[in-house]
């Protein structure tokens, strides 16, 4: 492994930061955030109009061909941008989902008229996307994924009727598009019957949810379709051929989750530790807390070091190996317990809002409360042990029992 720069990628880092630097305001503080008092409306128009100025300028999605609206770049140019983007004030959480799934699956498996169509004008913020594939019964298994598509007529007409919920699904209150997994035939195995539909989210019959959470956002969804009308020019791939899309979706997406884990929690959890007092002297003296600090600390070097990993292989042209699924699984436990160690260095009042106690602990009062999802999103913890076994260790595979059982069977059943 190679953690420097090489000579082009310095170089690009360089222009990177020239750029934002005269783009953006840089981040002073470590709470800080964009758009601080901007209404929803607000804030989706400046973060339409950032997207729109990355796209002009190339940054959009730098590893795209140029006659896809892209720079011509590198995975690990895209890693570096996204890197120093992170230095800056800029607007967070409209176009992660587009950029990071939905149109790179659209990019991959659509068309050359879907192609024409949707990845421009999404490049450039004029359409924001959302990925529907989990549903109540289908979280971590998303073989058992229950929304039907059926086609329109007996004599098997040119459009789809979909009827079903999904849940969890992240932007869908502002989204244009998105991408959806249902089922097409129930009389194959549960992962053979699959197909992938791109859905216009304002399309008659789509009813969107809100799920406040715990920490007062309220960016997941519900999402329920009462016979949708989709098109047969909006099918992505062959029909019954979703599980194999679905599956490569989900591998960008595990590894845009993994680039979140890194960060310096533990540094906010040590400026914690001085600032609270146990017992007449600093939380930092307590041995306890000191061990709560490195354990935080060694996670999250670890996931550094394996994004890192990552990043050096996609510098060699190659791609992040399944090695991701740690990053996620020892990630997500580093901001649960890390969390957990803030909220009680907090002792009576570690509960109480951040704008009463002090914006110092914000995020870690975030992380506590949002922590358990994270070890639910993007594959729950069994799932990432089950890769690592059986593709890392080379452990025997976990027995599946309905792998080759229709599925109309399996919901009877």
């Amino acid at each position: 492994m190679d953690f420097n720069d090489t000579a082009a990628e310095a170089s690009f880092r360089n222009e990177v930061r020239a750029w934002l630097a005269a783009n953006a305001a840089p981040r002073v503080g470590a709470e800080d955030k964009f758009g601080d008092g901007l209404d929803h409306a607000a804030y989706l128009a400046a973060a339409k109009e950032w997207q729109a100025r990355k796209a002009a300028a190339g940054y959009a999605a730098i590893p795209w061909p140029r006659e896809m609206g892209g720079l011509g770049g590198t995975p690990a140019q895209q890693i570096i941008y996204a890197q120093e983007e992170a230095r800056f004030l800029v607007p967070s959480l409209v176009f992660e989902v587009s950029l990071g799934t939905a149109l790179p699956t659209v990019a991959m498996w659509g068309t050359d008229e879907q192609k024409q169509r949707f990845l421009a004008p999404a490049l450039k913020g004029e359409d924001i996307w959302c990925q529907m594939f989990s549903e109540p019964a289908a979280g971590s298994d998303l073989g058992n994924v229950r929304t039907r598509a059926v086609r329109d007529g007996d004599d098997g007409g040119d459009d789809w009727l979909l009827t079903g919920q999904k849940v969890w699904t992240s932007g869908a209150h502002f989204a244009d598009y998105g991408i959806v997994l249902a089922r097409t035939d129930w009389d194959k195995p549960k992962s053979k019957g699959l197909t992938m539909f791109i859905m216009d989210m304002k399309a008659p019959g789509v009813e969107v949810r809100p799920i406040r959470q715990a920490t007062n956002d309220a960016h997941f969804n519900e999402v329920f379709m009462n016979e949708v009308r989709i098109p047969d020019t909006m099918r992505l791939g062959a029909e019954d051929q979703g599980w194999k899309i679905m599956i490569g979706t989900l591998m960008q997406e595990r590894f845009s989750l993994g680039e979140q884990f890194g960060g310096d929690l533990y540094n906010r959890l040590i400026a914690l530790a001085k600032q609270v007092r146990w017992g007449g002297r600093p939380a930092i003296q307590n041995d306890n807390v000191r061990a709560g600090i490195v354990d935080c600390y060694l996670r999250q070097f670890g996931v550094e070091l394996i994004v890192k990993r990552g990043m050096s292989a996609i510098s060699r042209g190659e791609s992040p190996g399944p090695e991701m699924a740690a990053v996620k699984l020892v990630g997500a436990r580093a901001f649960q317990t890390g969390g957990a160690l803030a909220v009680e260095l907090g002792g009576a009042e570690g509960l109480i809002a951040a704008q009463d106690l002090g914006q110092q602990w914000a995020l870690p009062q975030t992380l506590w409360l949002s922590g358990a999802g994270a070890r639910i999103a993007g594959g729950t913890d069994q799932i990432q042990k089950n890769t690592i076994a059986e593709r890392i260790l080379g452990l025997p595979g976990e027995i599946r029992t309905d792998r080759n059982v229709p599925f109309r069977d399996l919901e009877s059943g």
